[in-house]
């Protein structure tokens, strides 16, 4: 079963949010529209029953509203990364305040790096993405820390995307909406496989939340096999977030 979540932290962008790491040539994000986007992101969560946190923003820290980088949360356990990109790393330590009310947490300790862009968490199985910002060490150490519950894992080299939920996310308990780059890969086996349109490889970070599925704008084709699911689908610009290298599923984290 896929979790049902009542919380969220999230972090509102700071003015300095265009200073962050990106690979993308789509130009310079808009800061005040990044806010609108924000709000309207924030307003989805609380329309599919969550609680959401809002965190200031952290001054120096420009990618640090892309907060699912810093933990990876689940029912029992907290697990705070160490970010493959070391300018992020001094964003964990609010995170982790952050959710102490909530979970008990444990670290990833270096050489191990983990990004929580890179895990995905389907029922009681976990897949980590072994990527330029993630790597063995810190997959393992993730890894064994969720087994202690009865968790599974399995690592799954990334060839493409900054992360592995850049093109593979659930959308329902046993089905998995990917770019075609992941559409036949073993790792996957046994799950239903919605493949995304050729040039809409970007709507593969959708959210599932609680029996919805909020999706970036402007990805007809993907919206149209996603309607097969049945379930309410909300579509959100994200287009200033796009800029830098970021999506639905970084800016929160829920629980």
């Amino acid at each position: 079963m896929l979790m049902n979540f009542t919380h969220a932290i999230a972090r509102r962008p700071g003015e300095d949010m265009a200073a962050g790491i990106t690979t993308s040539t789509l130009g310079t994000p808009d800061y005040h529209r990044a806010l609108d986007q924000f709000d309207a992101y924030v307003a989805a969560l609380n329309d599919c029953g969550i609680t959401v946190t809002v965190l200031d923003p952290l001054t120096g820290h420009p990618d640090a509203h892309f907060v699912e980088d810093a933990a990876v949360v689940t029912p029992d356990i907290a697990v705070i990364t160490n970010p493959g990109a070391a300018p992020r790393r001094g964003e964990v330590l609010s995170i982790a305040e952050a959710l102490q009310p909530f979970r008990k947490t444990v670290r990833v300790q270096p050489p191990g790096t983990i990004d929580g862009g890179d895990v995905l968490m389907v029922g009681r199985h976990f897949f980590i993405g072994l990527s330029d910002r993630t790597n063995e060490k810190g997959a393992r150490q993730l890894g064994d820390a969720v087994a202690e519950f009865g968790y599974t894992w399995t690592p799954v080299p990334v060839a493409a995307g900054l992360h592995f939920k850049s093109s593979v996310n659930a959308v329902g308990h046993d089905t998995l909406l990917t770019t075609p780059t992941f559409a036949d890969h073993p790792a996957l086996e046994g799950f239903h496989r919605i493949v995304i349109s050729p040039g809409e490889d970007y709507a593969g970070n959708t959210l599932l939340v609680n029996g919805h599925l909020i999706m970036p704008a402007g990805f007809p084709h993907t919206r149209k096999k996603l309607q097969a699911l049945a379930k309410p689908i909300i579509e959100l610009d994200v287009s200033e977030f796009r800029k830098m290298d970021g999506g639905l599923t970084c800016l929160s984290l829920r629980f």
